[in-house]
């Protein structure tokens, strides 16, 4: 669906991205409704069910019934972990919700049809709750309709960020009516930050050359090639932060606060440290209930060894292709020997020279991978790995757009975080006119550079 042109309001009477106008007049009849029930706790929780409801109809049915039914199973297994007396049945119950939930991410993965959208991030959110429970780590919720509202909410279903349930729950008994001005500021900036970086970033750089040089890498130049994957390293930043801040920034909106995703990933200067900033949400989940449950954590090598299984596995959720097992593997062997040199050289303080240079070599190897991520397949792969190698030099392909949209996204991330602190907060201080024409302003923008149609959230297919 397109963000905005005439007649396409209703363009697709079943599908709501969270880029269309359509989800924007949803987010905006949820917010009126919400804090004109926000007095009322228990009318508040069944509105929020309703809306996430709702919200997966307009995928498919199929969300409207599976997602609440595996909620309801959930809750009640996170009880009867809780009650259970004995190890043996606790393992039981939280393997049954391990085995359901697991279930619902194949099933969509081998499903095809419009309503095959991945439920991984569902799942993951769904896992918190029964497996915190078992751990010891959490108790059950107050109310089931505290576990329906929370893990089935609707920002976080599609692609993130992963909230853990028992750090979510307990928010729908603080809400504090009616919301702060200057909540409703950062969330609406968040919104407007998300759509940008969305349409005028990595949809920009995905239609105008990484596209076109991914599908066909032997019609570009080595040069033009390289050009393409550095794009496609923004693109993907972009593409994924946008989508966060514009579901951090609906939950604002409704008075909750949802984990930070991005930190500035491109700044690492190891990759552990990279997957400190990207993904955060998914990393600590990786970390939290897969490296750790993983065994052999007693000794070195077998520390090692489960960081290269964790991100093997983890290059498996993201598809059954070889190419992702690659970039899973290679994440997982970068991993274990940044541990291994972190253990060889101790404490020891790089100098700024040293930390530049370590900055740029990390940006280097995580984009090299970025191509098994992008690839359709190991053959396309090795041709863009054989352009790079040919060492040609033409740039006909590569557009005064591209090259400006290209610095733009590689000077925004390096821009220093106070900067950006300071954007936001004057926009939340300007008057309400003044936020209104900057929104207008941006919408114009949008529509002239996306004219073409805006492409689905990278990560929702996973």
């Amino acid at each position: 669906m397109r963000w905005i042109a005439p007649g396409s309001l209703w363009h697709s009477v079943w599908v709501m991205p969270i880029t269309s106008p359509e989800y924007l007049l949803f987010l905006g009849f949820s917010f009126l409704a919400f804090w004109a029930l926000a007095a009322q706790p228990r009318a508040v929780l069944g509105f929020v069910l309703a809306a996430n409801v709702f919200f997966y109809l307009r995928w498919s049915w199929m969300y409207a019934a599976l997602i609440p039914a595996a909620a309801l199973a959930d809750y009640w297994i996170g009880g009867e972990i809780a009650r259970a007396k004995s190890d043996g049945r606790k393992r039981v119950f939280v393997s049954l919700s391990i085995a359901m939930n697991l279930g619902l991410i194949l099933l969509t993965r081998i499903a095809s049809g419009s309503w095959a959208v991945s439920l991984s991030f569902y799942a993951f959110q769904a896992l918190t709750y029964t497996v915190d429970i078992y751990r010891g780590d959490a108790k059950p919720v107050k109310t089931v309709f505290h576990h329906l509202a929370s893990v089935s909410f609707f920002p976080t279903t599609l692609a993130g960020p992963i909230t853990r349930v028992a750090a979510l729950a307990p928010q729908w008994d603080k809400l504090k009516a009616p919301l702060a001005e200057a909540e409703g500021g950062r969330g609406l900036f968040l919104i407007a930050m998300g759509a940008a970086k969305k349409f005028l970033i990595a949809d920009y750089l995905s239609v105008n050359l990484v596209e076109r040089v991914f599908d066909t890498p032997k019609l570009y130049s080595g040069f033009e090639v390289l050009a393409a994957v550095y794009g496609y390293a923004f693109q993907l930043y972009y593409d994924f932060s946008g989508y966060t801040d514009i579901a951090i920034g609906s939950a604002v909106l409704l008075g909750i606060r949802l984990p930070a995703n991005f930190n500035r990933p491109y700044e690492a200067t190891n990759i552990a440290e990279f997957w400190r900033r990207w993904h955060i949400t998914l990393s600590n989940w990786l970390r939290d209930y897969l490296y750790f449950a993983l065994p052999g954590q007693r000794s070195k090598f077998g520390q090692y060894a489960n960081l290269v299984v964790t991100m093997l596995l983890g290059g498996v959720w993201h598809g059954l292709n070889w190419t992702f097992v690659v970039w899973g593997g290679l994440h997982g062997l970068g991993l274990a020997l940044t541990r291994a040199w972190q253990a060889w050289r101790g404490k020891r303080e790089a100098s700024a020279a040293g930390k530049f240079a370590a900055a740029v070599l990390t940006f280097h190897f995580v984009a090299f991978c970025w191509i098994f991520f992008r690839a359709a397949n190991l053959d396309n792969a090795r041709d863009i790995l054989a352009q790079l190698g040919s060492a040609t030099f033409a740039a006909d392909n590569i557009s005064p757009g591209f090259a400006l949209i290209l610095g733009i996204a590689a000077a925004l991330q390096y821009l220093p975080k106070r900067t950006y602190e300071l954007v936001r907060e004057a926009f939340v201080a300007a008057p309400a006119p003044v936020q209104a024409v900057a929104l207008a302003l941006l919408t114009i923008g949008i529509q002239y550079t996306a004219s073409s149609g805006a492409a689905p959230f990278i990560y929702q297919k996973f």
